[in-house]
């Protein structure tokens, strides 16, 4: 487990280092840029938000609050607490066309910074455990790496960042978005920003 946490938060930290992002949308308060590496597509989106890093950190590190601004979440348990930092969640998903309802089963690592310069952060990444074995009203989706990082702007405001690896399971939410013919990301972001405040 100690080993499953480490990396979580390296992946995170390693994909948010990464050179050679394009930045591919950019409205008053939220910048989203995609990262194309062979066939893996990451993206980020950027969120300037009015509240201060640690208020956000510990809103957006307790996932039972994200049905509150994220529709791509139906239902959201807690499996397993970890540890304080660690938490392991069994994630529900709204169909996407013609497919099954998705779930996720995920480990959350939560970081506050230990120097003033570093971002809180939240990580994640699927992992299985054998009291959650798939099920058959759901299509059992991965997540490789995603996550939070919350850089402070002073006392009262922050930037949050969100990354996503994009794999097969997480795709269909994400592609009408890619090409243009829907808005999920940037209203995910609005709504996240608005729950924040």
């Amino acid at each position: 487990q100690a080993h499953l946490s480490y990396s979580n938060i390296a992946a995170l930290t390693h994909l948010a280092r990464k050179s050679g992002w394009d930045i591919t949308k950019t409205l008053d308060n939220v910048r989203i840029w995609t990262h194309e590496e062979g066939a893996g597509l990451s993206f980020k989106v950027e969120m300037q938000v009015k509240v201060p890093s640690h208020v956000a950190f510990s809103l957006l590190s307790d996932f039972r609050l994200r049905q509150r601004w994220d529709r791509h979440f139906l239902t959201c348990e807690v499996l397993q607490a970890v540890s304080e930092e660690e938490k392991i969640y069994h994630v529900t998903a709204p169909p996407t066309t013609g497919h099954k309802p998705r779930d996720f089963v995920i480990l959350v690592s939560r970081r506050q910074p230990c120097r003033p310069q570093e971002p809180y952060t939240v990580a994640v990444r699927s992992v299985t455990l054998r009291a959650v074995p798939p099920s058959p009203e759901f299509c059992r989706s991965e997540i490789l790496c995603a996550g939070f990082q919350i850089h402070s702007n002073g006392s009262s405001s922050c930037t949050v960042c969100y990354f996503n690896q994009v794999t097969s399971g997480v795709m269909p939410y994400l592609a009408a978005n890619l090409t243009g013919s829907s808005k999920s990301i940037e209203d995910t972001a609005l709504e996240c920003i608005k729950f924040l405040e």
